[in-house]
C-alpha cells in the first residue's frame, strides 16, 4: 500500500489560521485559545513546528510594527497595546511553551504510533505470506489429495474417474501454485499415471477375456440347448402341418414363423456375462487415443484363445464341448461387435471364424479318417447342424460348414451302402427259396406295409385266404425291410441340412442302384449259379419279379417324398439289371432241362440206314414229354416263363435233331432215318397241342423246310433265288449241303443203279448248294 501523501502548508495557510483564532478580538472577553489545539495537533502532524513557529515570530514582529506604529500615533493606545502585548507575549510563551510541552508528548507518542505501525505492517505482511503459504499448502494437499484418490480409484476400478481427475490436473487454471516446481513435477509425471490407469484399464480387460473363454462353453451350451428346444417346437409344428414338412430349422418360413423368446444366452438366470471392463477398456483406450492399439491387442488375444479351443488331436467324443465352445465364443464376439460400435470390424472376427471353421473340419476330418460305424458320422453331423443354426443365429456365414457336411455324407453314404451291402448278401445267401406263409391278418398287413409291391397285388393278397402262402421268400421282404431302413438312416443325415435336393437324392439313386444292383441282383446271380433245383430258381425268378415292381414302386415313392422338396422325377436303374438276373434265370431254367434232355438223347437209339420207316414216335419221347410237362407245370412262374421254358425246352429239341441230321458225329444216313425224324417231330408238335400250347411249333420250322428239300426233290427251287427267299428264308445252306452230303455217301454203298444214281444226283446238289453265296445260306 503506497505511504500517505502529507498536506503541506504554506504562509498564507498559516496567516489564515492564525486570523480565524481571533486572539485580540476586542468585542471578546475571553480569549479563543480552545482553537489552538486542532492548530497545533494539525502543524504537529504535518511535522510543520518550525514552519509555524517562524510565521508566528513574524506574525509577532508584524504586529509589534504596527504597535509601534499606533503608538508613535496615541502613546497612551500604545502603552495599552504595549501592556496588551506584554500579556499576549506572555500568552504565546506560555502557548510556546505548551506547544514544545505538546509536540515533545506528540513526538513520542508519533513514535510509538510508528513503531507500532511499523510492526503492524510487518505483521499484516507476515500474515499475507503466511496466508498465501496455506493457500499455496491447501492448493497442493488438494491436488496431492486427487493423485492419492486416482490411485485409490485404479484400485477401486474406476478407471474413467480416475482419468478425469488427471485431465483436471492438467487444466486447472493458472495460479500461484502452477509456477511452483511441485507442480511442474506434478505434470511431468501425469503420462505415468495415465500409463498406470492404461495398465490396469488392460489387466482388468485381460482377466476379462479369461473369464469369458472359461464360460465360452456354457455360453455355447445354453445356446444350443436353446436352438434343440426351438427344433423340437419347430418339428412338433412340422408333423401337424404338412405344407411345413420340407422347412428345416433356419429356413425363411421357420424364421417368420418363430415366435422370438427374451432368453438372452448372455444374461439369464443361469449365466450373466458382464461386458463392463471391455467397455471401460474402449473408453479409456479412445480418450488416451490409443484405440488402435487395443484393438490389435485384442484380436491378436482372441486368436490365441481361439487357437487353443481346438485340440490336437480332436476326439470325437469332446465334439458336442467343443463346438459348445466355439459358439459361445463367437457369440460373445457377435454381442461385442454389435455393441461396441467401430471397436471390432466384421472383417476381424470372420478372419477368427474362417480359421476356426477351417481348424475344426480339418480336425474332424482326421478323426474320421479310420471311423467305418456311420453311425459315427450321423452323430457328428447332429452335431455341427445344431452348432450351425446356432451360429446362423448369429449371421456368420456356414457355407464352408454346409460343404463339409455333404463331404462328410458322401462318406457315410459309402459307409452306410457298405454296411447294407453286406447285411443284403447275408440275407441272399441265406435264403432257402420257400414262399413266406402268413396265419394272421395283422401278419399281412405288417408285410404289406414293409414290401413295395403294385395295389393290384397288395388288393389280391389282402383278399385271399388265411393261412396264405406268399408269392415271394424271406428275401423280398427282408431286403425291402432293410431298404427302408438304408432310406430311413440315408435322410437322417441330410434332415436339417441346407442344400439342393438333387444332391442328396442323386446320391441316393446311386445308393440305391448300387445296392439294389451289386449286392441283390448279383449276389442272387452268383446264387442261381450254384442253385440246380428247378423250384428254387422259379422261387428266385418269382422274387426278381418282385424286385422290378419294387424298383417302380420305390422310385415313385421316393419321387413322391421329393416333390414335395420341389425336386424331379427319381428313376431307378437297377431293374435293367434284376431284368438281365431274371434272363439269367430263366436261362438257368432252360439250361437245367436242356441237362436233362441230353439225358434222354442218350437214350435215343436211332437207326440213320433203317430199311424202312417206323409208324410210330421213338419210345424215349413218351418219357421226355411227361417228364418235361410235369417239371414246367408244376413251376410256380408266371405262364409266360412257361412257356418260354417250353420254348427253350423245344429249341434245344429242335437243334438236337439238327444236329444229329447235319452234324458231323453221323456221317451217312437216308431218307427213311429223316422220315422216323419227322415222324418225332409230329408227336412232338401234337403234344404240344394237347397241352395248349401249339404256338410253340414254330421252332421245327427250320429242321421240316430242310428235310423237306431233299424228300421232295425239290433242290432246284431252292436254288432259285427268288424261291429260296420266299419259300426257304429259313433253311440254312450249310445244313442244307451237310444233309445232302450224308444221303449222298449213302447211295455210294449201295449196289442198285438206281440209288447210285441218285446218290451221284444228291452229291451235285450239294456241290451246286456250296457254291451258292455264303451270305445267303445263313
Amino acid at each position: 500500500m503506497p505511504p500517505r501523501r502529507r498536506p503541506q502548508y504554506t504562509q498564507e495557510n498559516i496567516d489564515q489560521q492564525l486570523q480565524q483564532i481571533h486572539l485580540l478580538d476586542p468585542s471578546s472577553s475571553s480569549e479563543n485559545l480552545e482553537q489552538l489545539g486542532p492548530i497545533i495537533k494539525q502543524i504537529h502532524s504535518n511535522r510543520q513546528q518550525e514552519a509555524f513557529l517562524r510565521t508566528v515570530q513574524g506574525l509577532v514582529e508584524s504586529k509589534d510594527a504596527e504597535i509601534e506604529k499606533i503608538c508613535s500615533e496615541n502613546y497612551q493606545d500604545f502603552i495599552a497595546s504595549v501592556s496588551t502585548l506584554f500579556t499576549v507575549k506572555s500568552y504565546t510563551d506560555k502557548m510556546k511553551e505548551s506547544i514544545t510541552s505538546l509536540d515533545t508528548s506528540v513526538s513520542q507518542l508519533g513514535r510509538g504510533l510508528v513503531e507500532k505501525k511499523r510492526t503492524l505492517l510487518q505483521s499484516k505482511k507476515t500474515a499475507a505470506n503466511l496466508d498465501e503459504a496455506i493457500d499455496t499448502m491447501q492448493a497442493c494437499l488438494r491436488v496431492l489429495d486427487v493423485v492419492d484418490r486416482v490411485g485409490e480409484m485404479v484400485r477401486e476400478g474406476k478407471y474413467w474417474s480416475a482419468l478425469r481427475s488427471l485431465e483436471d490436473i492438467q487444466a486447472m487454471p493458472p495460479t500461484s501454485l502452477s509456477q511452483t516446481p511441485f507442480f511442474q513435477h506434478l505434470l511431468s509425471s501425469l503420462p505415468s499415471l495415465r500409463g498406470q490407469i492404461k495398465d490396469a484399464v488392460t489387466a482388468s480387460m485381460k482377466q476379462w477375456l479369461l473369464e469369458i473363454r472359461n464360460v465360452s462353453g456354457e455360453v455355447g451350451r445354453l445356446a444350443m440347448e436353446a436352438v434343440d428346444a426351438r427344433a423340437r417346437r419347430w418339428r412338433t409344428r412340422r408333423e401337424k402341418d404338412p405344407l411345413l414338412r420340407t422347412s428345416r430349422i433356419g429356413s425363411a418360413v421357420e424364421l417368420v414363423s418363430h415366435e422370438k423368446t427374451e432368453f438372452s444366452v448372455l444374461d439369464n438366470e443361469k449365466l450373466r456375462v458382464d461386458f463392463k471392463p471391455l467397455f471401460e477398456c474402449i473408453h479409456i483406450y479412445t480418450s488416451l487415443d490409443l484405440i488402435e492399439e487395443l484393438q490389435r491387442s485384442y484380436q491378436a488375444d482372441r486368436k490365441a484363445q481361439s487357437d487353443l479351443i481346438l485340440p490336437n488331436p480332436l476326439p470325437l467324443s469332446s465334439l458336442a464341448t467343443l463346438t459348445h465352445e466355439v459358439s459361445g465364443f463367437f457369440i460373445i464376439e457377435s454381442s461385442v461387435l454389435e455393441s461396441t460400435g467401430s471397436f471390432r470390424s466384421e472383417r476381424d472376427i470372420e478372419e477368427l471364424w474362417e480359421c476356426v471353421v477351417a481348424g475344426l473340419t480339418t480336425a474332424i476330418d482326421r478323426a474320421l479318417r479310420n471311423e467305418t460305424d456311420p453311425d459315427v458320422y450321423l452323430r457328428v453331423k447332429e452335431c455341427l447342424i445344431n452348432f450351425i443354426v446356432t451360429l446362423e443365429t448369429s449371421s456368420y456365414s456356414t457355407t464352408a460348414l454346409h460343404s463339409f457336411i455333404l463331404t462328410l455324407f458322401e462318406k457315410y453314404a459309402k459307409l452306410l451302402e457298405s454296411q447294407f451291402g453286406r447285411r443284403f448278401e447275408n440275407v441272399v445267401r441265406q435264403d432257402d427259396h420257400l414262399p413266406m406263409s402268413m396265419e394272421m391278418p395283422s401278419e399281412v398287413e405288417a408285410m404289406l406295409e414293409v414290401v413295395w409291391v403294385s395295389g393290384t397285388e397288395k388288393g389280391e393278397i389282402r383278399r385271399s385266404p388265411l393261412p396264405l402262402d406268399l408269392p415271394w421268400s424271406q428275401t423280398f421282404y427282408l431286403c425291402c425291410q432293410d431298404l427302408r431302413g438304408f432310406i430311413q438312416r440315408f435322410y437322417a443325415f441330410v434332415d436339417g441340412v441346407s442344400q439342393h435336393h438333387r444332391n442328396i437324392d442323386g446320391l441316393l439313386t446311386t445308393s440305391l442302384d448300387n445296392l439294389l444292383i451289386k449286392h441283390i441282383s448279383e449276389t442272387i446271380g452268383q446264387r442261381l449259379a450254384g442253385t440246380s433245383t428247378l423250384s428254387q430258381i422259379a422261387q428266385i425268378v418269382t422274387n426278381l419279379e418282385h424286385f422290378q415292381v419294387a424298383c417302380l414302386e420305390l422310385g415313385r415313392s421316393l419321387t413322391n417324398l421329393r416333390s414335395a422338396k420341389r425336386g424331379g422325377t427319381i428313376k431307378l436303374t437297377a431293374s435293367d439289371s434284376f431284368q438281365a438276373t431274371l434272363s439269367r434265370a430263366l436261362t438257368r431254367i432252360t439250361g437245367l432241362i436242356t441237362s436233362k434232355l441230353d439225358q434222354f438223347f442218350e437214350l435215343s437209339e436211332y437207326k440213320w440206314t433203317p430199311p424202312t420207316r417206323e409208324n410210330a414216335p421213338s419210345m424215349y419221347l413218351y418219357e421226355l414229354v411227361n417228364w418235361l410237362t410235369t417239371v414246367v407245370d408244376s413251376l410256380v412262374i408266371k405262364e409266360a416263363y412257361k412257356d418260354e421254358a417250353y420254348k427253350g425246352a423245344l429249341a434245344y429239341i429242335a437243334e438236337c435233331f439238327m444236329n444229329l441230321l447235319f452234324g458231323r458225329d453221323v456221317m451217312i444216313m437216308n431218307e427213311n432215318a429223316i422220315s422216323n425224324i419227322l415222324i418225332d417231330v409230329d408227336f412232338l408238335e401234337d403234344e404240344l397241342k394237347r397241352i395248349g400250347r401249339p404256338h410253340l411249333a414254330p421252332v421245327f420250322t427250320e429242321l421240316r423246310l430242310t428235310t423237306s428239300i431233299p424228300l421232295s426233290n425239290t433242290v432246284h427251287e431252292y436254288l432259285v433265288p427268288a424261291v429260296r427267299q420266299s419259300s426257304y428264308g429259313a433253311v440254312k445252306q450249310k445244313r442244307l449241303q451237310a444233309l445232302l452230303e450224308k444221303l449222298a455217301k449213302f447211295g455210294t454203298t449201295q449196289r442198285d443203279p438206281a440209288a447210285r444214281e441218285l446218290a451221284e444226283r444228291r452229291r451235285k446238289e450239294a456241290e451246286a448248294v456250296a457254291r451258292l453265296f455264303p451270305g445267303e445260306g445263313y
